[in-house]
C-alpha cells in the first residue's frame, strides 16, 4: 500500500496506453463491476487529459471534481478536463465506459473544431449530465463503435475514431447547452464558489459557518441561506463533507494515529473526532481503517 504525506502535492495522471493500441492520445475503459483503482482512491488528483464517462451503476459512489461533491447516478454522464481537481472517495464497483483523449488528441487538422464545443469548453464548470432513455440508447450506441473501432488497429483506426467522437461529444454539447444555457454566473452560485474555495483552503483550522461568514464578510444567515438554496444542503454539510473526506484519506493512505489524524483535522480532543466521524459515517475511523485497507487487499 502507498503511504503518502499528509501535504502533498497535488499529483497528474496521464493515459497509461495497453497492450491493445499503445495509444498515449486516446484511449477506451470499461468497467463492469470493477473497483477504482487503489492508487487513485481518496488522492486529489488532476488527468493530464479530458474524461468523458458514463455511468451504468455506480453503487451509490461519491466522487468530487474541483471540490464538488457529486453522488455518482446511473444512466448519467461525467466529464472532467485537465484543470479539474478529482477525488474518489469511496471503494464501491462501477460499471461504466470511459473515453480519454488529450489536447494534442484534439489539436489534430481533423479535431480542431472539438476543442470548442460546450462540452471541452465548460463555460458552466458543470461536470454532471443527466440523460434521458433515449439519450442513454444513443450513448450506449456511439460508445459500442468507438469500442468496436478502439480493437480495430488499423490506418483508418485514427478517422474512424474522430468520427464517432465528434458525433457523441457533438451531442452531449447539444445536452450540455440544453442543461446548463440558462444557468448565468448569478451572484448567489459566485458566492457558492467562493465559499467551496474558502472551505478547501481553511477546513483544516475553520469548523464553523460563522467562521467562513468572516471571511466572506456577510451575517452568517445570509451565507447560510444563500448556500442551501444554491446547493440544496446546508453550508455546514459542505464543511463537514469537506472534514470527512480528508479523514478517509489520512485513515487510507497514512499510518498517522486517530489522535495525529484528529489534531491535523483542526479537532483538539480526538474522542470528539470519533464521534463527530461516526456521526457523519455511521462507522468509527478505526473501524473504517480497518474495513477499506482489508478491501485493497
Amino acid at each position: 500500500m502507498q503511504v503518502v504525506s499528509s501535504h502533498q502535492q497535488v499529483p497528474v495522471y496521464a493515459i497509461e496506453p495497453d497492450g491493445l493500441t499503445g495509444n498515449r492520445r486516446f484511449k477506451m475503459y470499461n468497467f463492469e463491476g470493477s473497483l477504482p483503482d487503489q492508487s487513485e482512491l481518496l488522492i486529489p488528483h488532476r488527468k493530464s487529459h479530458y474524461l468523458i464517462v458514463f455511468i451504468r451503476n455506480a453503487s451509490g459512489t461519491r466522487q468530487w471534481i474541483d471540490m464538488e461533491p457529486y453522488i455518482l447516478q446511473d444512466n448519467t454522464i461525467y466529464f472532467s478536463s485537465p484543470p479539474n481537481i478529482i477525488v474518489k472517495e469511496e471503494f464501491k464497483q462501477l460499471w461504466s465506459t470511459g473515453i480519454a483523449f488529450t489536447g494534442e488528441f484534439l489539436s489534430f487538422q481533423e479535431n480542431a473544431a472539438l476543442s470548442q464545443l460546450p462540452i471541452i469548453q465548460n463555460p458552466h464548470n458543470c461536470h454532471e449530465l443527466l440523460l434521458t432513455k433515449e439519450d442513454v440508447n444513443f450513448v450506449e450506441e456511439m460508445i459500442t463503435k468507438l469500442n468496436a473501432e478502439y480493437r480495430r488497429p488499423g490506418e483508418w483506426q485514427q478517422q474512424m475514431l474522430t468520427a464517432y467522437l465528434t458525433v457523441l461529444l457533438t451531442y452531449l454539447s447539444r445536452l450540455y447547452n440544453e442543461q446548463f444555457s440558462h444557468e448565468g454566473p448569478s451572484t448567489e452560485k459566485l458566492l457558492l464558489k467562493r465559499f467551496q474555495e474558502k472551505i478547501n483552503a481553511h477546513y483544516r483550522e475553520l469548523h464553523e459557518v460563522s467562521e467562513y461568514a468572516s471571511q466572506l464578510n456577510m451575517s452568517a444567515g445570509h451565507l447560510s441561506e444563500v448556500v442551501k438554496v444554491q446547493s440544496g444542503k446546508p453550508a455546514i454539510k459542505h464543511i463537514h463533507d469537506r472534514l470527512i473526506m480528508e479523514a478517509r484519506r489520512l485513515l487510507f493512505h497514512t499510518n498517522n494515529s486517530l489522535k495525529e489524524i484528529s489534531f491535523d483535522l483542526g479537532f483538539t480532543d480526538a474522542s470528539y473526532f470519533n464521534r463527530f466521524f461516526k456521526r457523519e459515517t455511521g462507522i468509527t475511523p478505526a473501524d473504517y481503517r480497518a474495513s477499506i485497507r482489508k478491501m485493497s487487499y
